[in-house]
C-alpha cells in the first residue's frame, strides 16, 4: 500500500484555488515534492498532516484520512516546517523533548529520545543552548531532530536546506539520506531546488499551477534510454568546432562549450559518429558517454 495517495485533490482558499485536481502516490523511500515557490507544496504537506480539510477528491495517509483520523496519523508522522521561527529562549533539547511528548512519548522516554536525536543531527554538545542563539544551519538541524525523535514512520521536510550555504546544504542532504537509510524512515522532501531533489530522492512529485505535472520514480521519469552523447575532449576550441562541424554534416544537432560537445540523438549510431569524428580529427577523448534526461529536462518539458 502506498504511504500517501491523492486522487483529484482540490484545495480552495476563498476564490483562490491552490490545488485543482492533484493526483499522486508516494511509496517507500525518499520522495521529492517539487515545484516553484507558490506551486502548492506547503499546502499539500499541510493536508497530509491534517491541518487543512480536502475540498474535493480524496487523500489517504498511511491508510487513513488525515482530517478525520488526524490524531492517529500524526502519531506516526514527523514534520519540519519551512519557517525558522522557534522559541528563542527555549533550550533546543527541551523543545525536541516537548514535541516528542506531544506525539505521545512518556516524559522519561521523550527526554532520552530528544538527547539521542540531538546527537544524531550533530548538535549533542549544543543541545542545551537556547535556540535564539543558534545559526540558521543549527536551527534546521533542531527541526530535523524534533521530526525524528519519536521514531515516526514518515517525516515531512519543508525546504530543509533553506538559508544554508552549499557546504551546509550538502551536509544536511547527507544527514537526511542517512536518517532514512539507517532508521527505515520514509521521507517527503519539499523543495524548489532541482539538484537537491535529484541528489537524494528515489521518486518525485512535480506540482505546477495547482495540478500534478509528473510523478513517479526518478529513473522512469528521466527515462533509461539515451538521448544523445556527451563528449569531453582533449582539444583546443578550434578542434572542438571541427568535431562539431563533422557531426552537423550528418544532420545532427550539436552544441559546444569549451572542451565539451553535446550531440542529440536516440540510437547507437550517434555514439559511433561522435567517436569517429574525434578519430578523424586526431583528437583525444577524455570522456565519452551517453547523455540521459536530467530532472531539469523533465521539469521544463512538463512546464511546457
Amino acid at each position: 500500500m502506498a504511504l500517501v495517495t491523492a486522487q483529484g485533490l482540490v484545495k480552495r482558499y476563498g476564490s483562490f484555488i491552490a490545488l485543482n485536481g492533484v493526483d499522486f502516490e508516494i511509496e517507500h523511500g525518499i520522495t521529492g515534492l517539487l515545484g516553484a515557490n507558490g506551486a502548492g507544496k506547503t499546502t499539500v504537506l499541510g493536508m497530509i498532516i491534517g491541518l487543512h480539510p480536502v475540498d474535493a477528491g480524496t487523500l489517504t495517509v498511511l491508510g487513513k484520512d488525515p482530517w478525520s483520523d488526524g490524531h492517529e496519523v500524526r502519531e506516526r508522522l514527523g514534520y519540519a516546517p519551512e519557517h525558522h521561527t522557534l522559541p528563542p529562549d527555549v533550550q533546543a533539547v527541551d523543545f525536541v523533548r516537548h514535541v516528542a511528548e506531544l506525539h505521545g512519548l512518556p516524559g522519561t522516554e521523550a527526554n532520552t529520545r530528544a538527547s539521542d536525536a540531538m546527537w544524531l543531527v550533530g548538535l549533542g554538545e549544543e543541545r542545551f543552548r537556547p535556540m535564539g542563539t543558534m545559526s540558521t544551519g543549527q536551527r534546521q538541524r533542531v527541526k530535523l531532530a524534533q521530526a525524528i525523535a519519536h521514531d515516526p514512520t514518515l517525516i515531512l521536510l519543508d525546504e530543509p536546506t533553506d538559508g544554508l550555504d552549499p557546504l551546509q546544504r550538502d551536509a544536511m542532504l547527507d544527514l537526511i539520506k542517512g536518517v532514512s537509510a539507517n532508521f527505515a524512515i520514509d521521507v517527503i522532501l519539499s523543495s524548489h531546488l532541482l539538484d537537491e531533489v535529484e541528489a537524494i530522492c528515489d521518486s518525485v512529485v512535480i506540482i505546477g499551477e495547482g495540478v500534478t505535472l509528473a510523478s513517479g520514480p526518478l529513473d522512469e521519469l528521466r527515462n533509461t534510454d539515451a538521448i544523445g552523447v556527451d563528449l569531453e575532449l582533449d582539444a583546443e576550441p578550434a578542434q572542438v568546432e571541427s568535431v562539431a562541424s563533422l557531426l552537423r554534416a550528418h544532420g545532427l544537432t550539436v552544441t559546444t562549450s569549451q572542451r565539451r560537445v553535446v550531440v542529440e540523438g536516440v540510437d547507437d549510431s550517434v555514439f559511433d559518429l561522435a567517436r569517429d569524428a574525434c578519430v578523424a580529427n586526431d583528437i583525444g577523448i577524455i570522456r565519452l558517454h551517453r547523455r540521459r534526461l536530467s530532472l531539469e529536462d523533465v521539469f521544463l518539458d512538463r512546464l511546457g
